[in-house]
Protein backbone atom coordinates (compact mmCIF):
# COMPACT_ATOMS: atom_id res chain seq x y z
CA UNK A 1 0.00 0.00 0.00
CA UNK A 2 1.16 3.17 -0.92
CA UNK A 3 1.11 6.31 1.01
CA UNK A 4 -0.89 8.58 -0.70
CA UNK A 5 -3.46 5.90 -0.67
CA UNK A 6 -2.94 5.42 3.01
CA UNK A 7 -3.83 9.49 3.48
CA UNK A 8 -6.95 9.13 1.30
CA UNK A 9 -8.56 6.16 3.56
CA UNK A 10 -7.33 8.16 6.84
CA UNK A 11 -8.78 11.62 5.55
CA UNK A 12 -12.08 8.89 5.00
CA UNK A 13 -12.18 7.59 8.24
CA UNK A 14 -11.82 11.25 9.60
CA UNK A 15 -14.49 12.33 7.75
CA UNK A 16 -17.29 9.81 9.06
CA UNK A 17 -15.35 9.32 12.60
CA UNK A 18 -16.09 13.63 12.45
CA UNK A 19 -19.92 13.22 11.57
CA UNK A 20 -20.33 10.85 15.06
CA UNK A 21 -18.13 13.04 17.80
CA UNK A 22 -19.99 16.18 16.40
CA UNK A 23 -23.61 14.31 16.64
CA UNK A 24 -22.14 13.24 19.70
CA UNK A 25 -21.71 16.71 20.83
CA UNK A 26 -25.05 18.62 19.27
CA UNK A 27 -27.73 16.04 19.90
CA UNK A 28 -27.18 16.38 23.40
CA UNK A 29 -26.65 19.96 23.73
CA UNK A 30 -30.01 20.29 21.27
CA UNK A 31 -31.81 17.88 23.80
CA UNK A 32 -31.00 19.62 26.81
CA UNK A 33 -32.13 22.97 25.09
CA UNK A 34 -35.21 21.21 24.59
CA UNK A 35 -35.99 20.62 28.00
CA UNK A 36 -34.89 16.79 28.38
CA UNK A 37 -33.51 15.40 31.80
CA UNK A 38 -30.23 14.67 32.13
CA UNK A 39 -30.67 10.88 32.36
CA UNK A 40 -32.72 11.10 28.84
CA UNK A 41 -29.48 12.27 27.64
CA UNK A 42 -28.11 9.82 29.21
CA UNK A 43 -29.51 7.38 26.93
CA UNK A 44 -28.94 9.57 23.92
CA UNK A 45 -25.16 9.16 24.25
CA UNK A 46 -25.31 5.48 24.88
CA UNK A 47 -26.79 5.04 21.95
CA UNK A 48 -24.07 6.23 19.69
CA UNK A 49 -21.85 2.88 21.11
CA UNK A 50 -24.90 0.21 20.96
CA UNK A 51 -25.58 -0.25 17.91
CA UNK A 52 -21.56 -0.92 17.63
CA UNK A 53 -22.08 -3.56 20.23
CA UNK A 54 -24.67 -5.47 18.16
CA UNK A 55 -23.74 -4.89 14.92
CA UNK A 56 -19.70 -5.47 15.20
CA UNK A 57 -20.27 -8.87 14.19
CA UNK A 58 -22.95 -8.85 11.23
CA UNK A 59 -20.58 -5.91 10.00
CA UNK A 60 -17.52 -7.92 10.00
CA UNK A 61 -19.35 -10.71 8.06
CA UNK A 62 -20.78 -8.65 5.73
CA UNK A 63 -17.00 -7.40 5.17
CA UNK A 64 -15.69 -10.61 4.54
CA UNK A 65 -17.80 -11.46 2.23
CA UNK A 66 -18.38 -8.30 0.22
CA UNK A 67 -15.31 -6.53 0.59
CA UNK A 68 -14.37 -3.38 1.10
CA UNK A 69 -16.37 -0.63 -0.93
CA UNK A 70 -20.32 -2.00 -0.49
CA UNK A 71 -19.92 -1.71 3.00
CA UNK A 72 -18.78 1.69 3.22
CA UNK A 73 -21.14 2.89 0.47
CA UNK A 74 -23.89 1.22 3.12
CA UNK A 75 -22.01 3.14 6.05
CA UNK A 76 -22.37 6.68 4.04
CA UNK A 77 -25.63 6.22 3.49
CA UNK A 78 -26.68 6.05 7.11
CA UNK A 79 -24.06 8.14 8.27
CA UNK A 80 -25.62 11.00 6.00
CA UNK A 81 -29.11 10.19 6.28
CA UNK A 82 -28.59 10.61 10.67
CA UNK A 83 -28.31 14.03 10.49
CA UNK A 84 -30.32 14.84 7.55
CA UNK A 85 -33.26 13.76 9.35
CA UNK A 86 -32.09 15.44 12.89
CA UNK A 87 -32.46 18.22 10.42
CA UNK A 88 -35.61 18.03 9.13
CA UNK A 89 -37.17 16.95 12.73
CA UNK A 90 -34.75 17.85 15.27
CA UNK A 91 -37.21 16.05 17.78
CA UNK A 92 -35.53 13.67 20.74
CA UNK A 93 -37.01 10.48 18.98
CA UNK A 94 -35.18 11.40 15.91
CA UNK A 95 -32.53 12.41 17.54
CA UNK A 96 -32.02 8.47 18.87
CA UNK A 97 -32.50 7.44 15.48
CA UNK A 98 -29.27 9.33 14.43
CA UNK A 99 -27.03 8.76 17.39
CA UNK A 100 -28.10 4.90 16.33
CA UNK A 101 -27.42 5.44 12.55
CA UNK A 102 -24.19 7.32 12.72
CA UNK A 103 -23.01 5.38 15.83
CA UNK A 104 -23.59 2.01 13.72
CA UNK A 105 -21.84 3.98 10.56
CA UNK A 106 -18.66 4.53 12.28
CA UNK A 107 -18.23 0.79 13.78
CA UNK A 108 -19.15 -0.87 10.40
CA UNK A 109 -16.54 1.73 8.66
CA UNK A 110 -14.02 1.27 10.91
CA UNK A 111 -14.15 -2.63 10.53
CA UNK A 112 -14.28 -2.09 6.87
CA UNK A 113 -10.96 0.20 6.76
CA UNK A 114 -9.18 -1.78 9.03
CA UNK A 115 -9.83 -4.98 7.39
CA UNK A 116 -8.98 -3.69 4.22
CA UNK A 117 -5.76 -2.04 5.41
CA UNK A 118 -4.46 -5.21 7.05
CA UNK A 119 -5.12 -6.97 3.59
CA UNK A 120 -3.37 -4.43 1.51
CA UNK A 121 -0.38 -4.27 3.50
CA UNK A 122 2.78 -6.88 2.68
CA UNK A 123 4.40 -8.15 5.98
CA UNK A 124 4.57 -7.66 9.58
CA UNK A 125 6.06 -4.49 9.85
CA UNK A 126 4.04 -2.97 7.16
CA UNK A 127 1.16 -3.93 9.14
CA UNK A 128 2.13 -2.03 12.32
CA UNK A 129 3.09 0.93 10.50
CA UNK A 130 0.02 1.28 8.89
CA UNK A 131 -2.28 0.60 11.40
CA UNK A 132 -0.49 2.82 13.76
CA UNK A 133 -1.10 5.61 10.93
CA UNK A 134 -4.68 4.60 10.83
CA UNK A 135 -4.96 4.66 14.58
CA UNK A 136 -4.38 8.28 14.10
CA UNK A 137 -8.28 8.94 12.38
CA UNK A 138 -10.33 8.47 15.54
CA UNK A 139 -8.00 10.94 17.26
CA UNK A 140 -8.12 13.66 14.78
CA UNK A 141 -12.17 13.02 14.04
CA UNK A 142 -12.55 13.37 17.86
CA UNK A 143 -10.92 16.72 18.15
CA UNK A 144 -12.38 18.10 14.08
CA UNK A 145 -16.13 17.21 14.81
CA UNK A 146 -16.70 18.56 18.43
CA UNK A 147 -14.62 21.50 17.33
CA UNK A 148 -16.15 22.49 14.46
CA UNK A 149 -19.40 21.43 15.54
CA UNK A 150 -19.13 23.96 18.35
CA UNK A 151 -18.15 26.72 16.12
CA UNK A 152 -21.19 26.01 13.75
CA UNK A 153 -23.50 26.27 17.29
CA UNK A 154 -22.07 28.90 18.43
CA UNK A 155 -21.82 31.23 15.34
CA UNK A 156 -23.51 29.95 12.24
CA UNK A 157 -26.81 31.37 12.22
CA UNK A 158 -25.40 34.99 13.28
CA UNK A 159 -25.21 36.10 9.32
CA UNK A 160 -28.96 35.58 9.21
CA UNK A 161 -29.63 37.24 12.20
CA UNK A 162 -29.72 34.03 14.41
CA UNK A 163 -28.39 33.86 17.68
CA UNK A 164 -26.17 31.18 19.54
CA UNK A 165 -27.31 27.74 19.48
CA UNK A 166 -30.41 28.79 18.31
CA UNK A 167 -32.73 26.08 16.14
CA UNK A 168 -31.45 26.93 12.85
CA UNK A 169 -27.45 27.34 14.40
CA UNK A 170 -28.10 23.62 15.20
CA UNK A 171 -29.99 22.70 11.41
CA UNK A 172 -26.11 23.83 10.08
CA UNK A 173 -24.30 22.13 12.10
CA UNK A 174 -26.49 18.62 11.31
CA UNK A 175 -26.01 19.99 7.41
CA UNK A 176 -22.45 20.36 7.93
CA UNK A 177 -22.25 16.86 9.36
CA UNK A 178 -24.31 14.94 6.64
CA UNK A 179 -21.95 16.32 4.26
CA UNK A 180 -18.81 14.94 5.80
CA UNK A 181 -19.74 11.62 5.07
CA UNK A 182 -20.29 12.57 1.22
CA UNK A 183 -16.45 13.43 1.28
CA UNK A 184 -15.61 9.88 3.02
CA UNK A 185 -17.36 8.70 0.11
CA UNK A 186 -15.58 10.76 -2.73
CA UNK A 187 -12.23 10.12 -0.79
CA UNK A 188 -12.03 5.75 -1.48
CA UNK A 189 -14.49 5.46 -4.16
CA UNK A 190 -11.04 5.04 -6.50
CA UNK A 191 -9.84 2.90 -4.08
CA UNK A 192 -8.09 -0.85 -5.05
CA UNK A 193 -9.62 -3.82 -3.28
CA UNK A 194 -7.19 -7.25 -2.71
CA UNK A 195 -8.89 -10.35 -4.30
CA UNK A 196 -11.33 -11.90 -2.05
CA UNK A 197 -9.85 -15.07 -0.39
CA UNK A 198 -12.47 -17.77 -0.52
CA UNK A 199 -13.12 -20.15 2.58
CA UNK A 200 -10.95 -23.26 2.12
CA UNK A 201 -13.44 -25.83 -0.26
CA UNK A 202 -15.30 -28.23 1.92
CA UNK A 203 -15.07 -25.97 4.78
CA UNK A 204 -17.77 -26.60 6.95
CA UNK A 205 -20.07 -23.00 8.04
CA UNK A 206 -18.41 -21.31 10.37
CA UNK A 207 -19.46 -18.98 13.58
CA UNK A 208 -17.81 -16.07 14.71
CA UNK A 209 -17.53 -17.52 18.44
CA UNK A 210 -14.73 -20.37 16.96
CA UNK A 211 -12.30 -17.87 16.70
CA UNK A 212 -12.17 -17.90 20.34
CA UNK A 213 -10.80 -21.77 20.46
CA UNK A 214 -7.63 -20.19 19.32
CA UNK A 215 -5.76 -19.84 22.27
CA UNK A 216 -3.61 -17.01 20.49
CA UNK A 217 -6.76 -15.16 19.36
CA UNK A 218 -8.19 -15.75 23.32
CA UNK A 219 -4.47 -14.16 24.54
CA UNK A 220 -5.25 -11.28 22.41
CA UNK A 221 -8.61 -10.32 22.79
CA UNK A 222 -7.64 -9.99 27.00
CA UNK A 223 -4.74 -7.88 25.98
CA UNK A 224 -7.31 -5.39 24.40
CA UNK A 225 -9.57 -5.76 26.80
CA UNK A 226 -7.09 -5.09 29.61
CA UNK A 227 -5.92 -1.40 27.55
CA UNK A 228 -9.36 -0.86 26.94
CA UNK A 229 -10.51 -0.52 30.32
CA UNK A 230 -7.23 0.75 31.34
CA UNK A 231 -8.24 3.50 29.11
CA UNK A 232 -12.10 3.53 30.31
CA UNK A 233 -10.95 3.39 33.89
CA UNK A 234 -8.73 6.75 33.48
CA UNK A 235 -11.07 8.53 31.26
CA UNK A 236 -14.02 7.79 33.94
CA UNK A 237 -11.96 7.83 37.59
CA UNK A 238 -9.48 10.71 36.69
CA UNK A 239 -12.40 13.31 37.26
CA UNK A 240 -13.55 12.01 40.41
CA UNK A 241 -9.92 11.84 41.76
CA UNK A 242 -9.42 15.13 40.76
CA UNK A 243 -12.61 16.72 42.22
CA UNK A 244 -11.44 14.88 45.85
CA UNK A 245 -7.83 16.43 44.93
CA UNK A 246 -9.78 19.90 45.10
CA UNK A 247 -8.47 20.76 40.82
CA UNK A 248 -10.08 22.93 39.08
CA UNK A 249 -12.69 21.59 35.52
CA UNK A 250 -10.13 23.24 33.55
CA UNK A 251 -7.22 21.59 35.49
CA UNK A 252 -8.93 18.18 35.25
CA UNK A 253 -9.56 18.93 31.55
CA UNK A 254 -6.18 19.60 30.74
CA UNK A 255 -4.80 16.68 32.63
CA UNK A 256 -7.49 14.29 30.51
CA UNK A 257 -6.04 16.37 27.22
CA UNK A 258 -2.52 15.48 27.85
CA UNK A 259 -3.38 12.17 27.91
CA UNK A 260 -5.37 12.49 24.08
CA UNK A 261 -2.37 13.91 23.29
CA UNK A 262 0.30 11.64 24.13
CA UNK A 263 -1.66 8.78 22.75
CA UNK A 264 -2.13 10.78 19.57
CA UNK A 265 1.34 11.83 19.36
CA UNK A 266 2.87 8.06 20.45
CA UNK A 267 1.07 6.65 16.96
CA UNK A 268 2.70 8.88 14.46
CA UNK A 269 6.20 7.81 16.14
CA UNK A 270 5.17 3.90 15.93
CA UNK A 271 5.94 4.29 12.32
CA UNK A 272 9.60 4.80 12.76
CA UNK A 273 9.74 1.99 15.11
CA UNK A 274 7.95 -0.56 13.42
CA UNK A 275 10.30 -2.50 12.06
CA UNK A 276 12.89 -1.87 15.35
CA UNK A 277 10.58 -3.25 17.46
CA UNK A 278 8.05 -6.77 17.78
CA UNK A 279 4.25 -6.42 18.74
CA UNK A 280 4.51 -8.39 21.59
CA UNK A 281 8.01 -6.27 23.01
CA UNK A 282 5.79 -2.76 22.86
CA UNK A 283 2.62 -4.07 24.53
CA UNK A 284 4.94 -6.11 27.30
CA UNK A 285 6.26 -2.43 27.97
CA UNK A 286 2.82 -0.78 27.66
CA UNK A 287 1.46 -3.20 29.96
CA UNK A 288 4.26 -2.53 32.44
CA UNK A 289 4.32 1.46 32.33
CA UNK A 290 0.34 1.24 33.03
CA UNK A 291 0.77 -0.66 36.22
CA UNK A 292 3.57 1.47 37.26
CA UNK A 293 1.32 4.77 36.60
CA UNK A 294 -1.82 3.53 37.94
CA UNK A 295 -0.34 2.26 41.43
CA UNK A 296 1.41 6.04 41.54
CA UNK A 297 -1.66 7.76 40.37
CA UNK A 298 -3.59 7.63 43.34
CA UNK A 299 -0.45 9.09 45.90
CA UNK A 300 -0.23 12.16 43.53
CA UNK A 301 -1.72 15.60 44.45
CA UNK A 302 0.09 17.94 42.75
CA UNK A 303 -2.01 18.59 38.81
CA UNK A 304 1.62 18.94 37.40
CA UNK A 305 2.43 15.19 38.49
CA UNK A 306 -0.94 13.91 37.71
CA UNK A 307 -0.41 15.45 34.40
CA UNK A 308 3.18 13.91 33.75
CA UNK A 309 1.35 10.52 34.40
CA UNK A 310 -1.35 11.29 32.61
CA UNK A 311 1.18 11.83 29.56
CA UNK A 312 3.02 8.36 30.33
CA UNK A 313 -0.53 6.59 30.49
CA UNK A 314 -1.44 7.80 27.08
CA UNK A 315 2.16 7.01 25.42
CA UNK A 316 1.75 3.45 27.21
CA UNK A 317 -1.86 2.92 25.84
CA UNK A 318 -1.77 4.67 22.89
CA UNK A 319 0.66 1.82 21.08
CA UNK A 320 -1.13 -1.04 21.74
CA UNK A 321 -3.92 -0.68 19.91
CA UNK A 322 -1.92 -0.89 16.28
CA UNK A 323 0.36 -4.00 17.70
CA UNK A 324 -2.97 -5.72 18.85
CA UNK A 325 -4.45 -4.72 14.96
CA UNK A 326 -1.15 -5.85 13.74
CA UNK A 327 -1.34 -9.25 15.61
CA UNK A 328 -5.01 -9.75 14.50
CA UNK A 329 -4.24 -10.07 11.27
CA UNK A 330 -1.80 -12.40 11.26
CA UNK A 331 -3.40 -14.71 13.70
CA UNK A 332 -6.97 -14.57 11.71
CA UNK A 333 -7.34 -16.64 8.37
CA UNK A 334 -7.43 -14.67 5.88
CA UNK A 335 -11.55 -15.18 5.05
CA UNK A 336 -12.30 -13.89 8.16
CA UNK A 337 -10.26 -10.84 9.39
CA UNK A 338 -14.11 -9.33 9.30
CA UNK A 339 -15.41 -11.60 11.84
CA UNK A 340 -12.39 -11.22 14.05
CA UNK A 341 -12.27 -7.71 13.90
CA UNK A 342 -15.96 -7.42 14.57
CA UNK A 343 -15.40 -9.59 17.83
CA UNK A 344 -12.88 -7.21 18.98
CA UNK A 345 -14.87 -3.97 18.58
CA UNK A 346 -18.10 -5.30 19.99
CA UNK A 347 -15.99 -6.98 23.03
CA UNK A 348 -14.51 -3.24 23.48
CA UNK A 349 -17.96 -1.32 22.95
CA UNK A 350 -19.40 -4.33 25.29
CA UNK A 351 -16.85 -3.27 27.83
CA UNK A 352 -17.17 -0.05 27.59
CA UNK A 353 -20.94 -0.31 28.79
CA UNK A 354 -20.27 -2.22 31.50
CA UNK A 355 -17.09 -0.81 32.96
CA UNK A 356 -17.99 2.28 34.17
CA UNK A 357 -20.79 0.54 36.40
CA UNK A 358 -18.55 -1.49 38.18
CA UNK A 359 -15.28 1.40 38.47
CA UNK A 360 -18.58 3.49 40.32
CA UNK A 361 -19.24 0.45 42.61
CA UNK A 362 -15.42 -0.20 43.39
CA UNK A 363 -15.44 3.46 43.88
CA UNK A 364 -17.83 3.36 46.43
CA UNK A 365 -16.80 0.28 48.76
CA UNK A 366 -12.82 0.53 48.22
CA UNK A 367 -12.56 4.37 47.38
CA UNK A 368 -11.87 6.44 44.21
CA UNK A 369 -7.86 5.91 44.95
CA UNK A 370 -8.35 2.33 45.29
CA UNK A 371 -10.37 1.48 41.93
CA UNK A 372 -6.57 2.33 40.09
CA UNK A 373 -5.06 0.15 42.26
CA UNK A 374 -7.24 -2.57 41.33
CA UNK A 375 -7.32 -2.17 37.89
CA UNK A 376 -3.53 -1.90 37.87
CA UNK A 377 -3.12 -5.44 39.87
CA UNK A 378 -5.43 -6.76 37.10
CA UNK A 379 -3.77 -5.16 34.24
CA UNK A 380 -0.10 -6.91 36.18
CA UNK A 381 -1.77 -10.45 36.46
CA UNK A 382 -2.17 -10.10 32.99
CA UNK A 383 1.32 -9.84 31.88
CA UNK A 384 2.05 -13.42 31.66
CA UNK A 385 -0.77 -13.45 29.24
CA UNK A 386 1.27 -10.76 27.28
CA UNK A 387 4.19 -12.70 27.44
CA UNK A 388 2.89 -15.67 26.15
CA UNK A 389 2.14 -13.72 22.47
CA UNK A 390 3.37 -14.81 19.48
CA UNK A 391 2.83 -14.98 15.86
CA UNK A 392 2.22 -17.81 13.49
CA UNK A 393 5.50 -17.41 12.41
CA UNK A 394 6.86 -17.52 15.54
CA UNK A 395 7.61 -13.94 16.09
CA UNK A 396 7.57 -12.77 19.49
Amino acid sequence: MNGAELLRLIAAQVCLHATMAGMRLATPLLALQQGHSAAAVGVLIALFALTQVFLALPAGRFADRHGFKRPLRLSVIAAVAGPAMAVAWPHFGVLCVAALLTGGATGATVIALQRHVGRAAHGPAQLKRVFSWLAIAPAVANFLGPFAAGLLIDHASAPFGGQAADPLAFRLCFVLLALLPVACWLLVRRAQEPAPTPPPAGQAPTRAWDLLHAPMFRRLLFVNWLQSSSWDVHAFVLPVLGHERGLGASAIGAILGAFAVAAALVRVLLPLLAARATERSVILVSTAVTVLVFAVYPLLHSPWTMAACSVGLGFALGAVQPMVMSMLHQITPHDRHGEALGLRLMTINASSVAMPMLFGSLGALIGIGGVFWVIGAVVALGMPVVRGLKTPQGRH
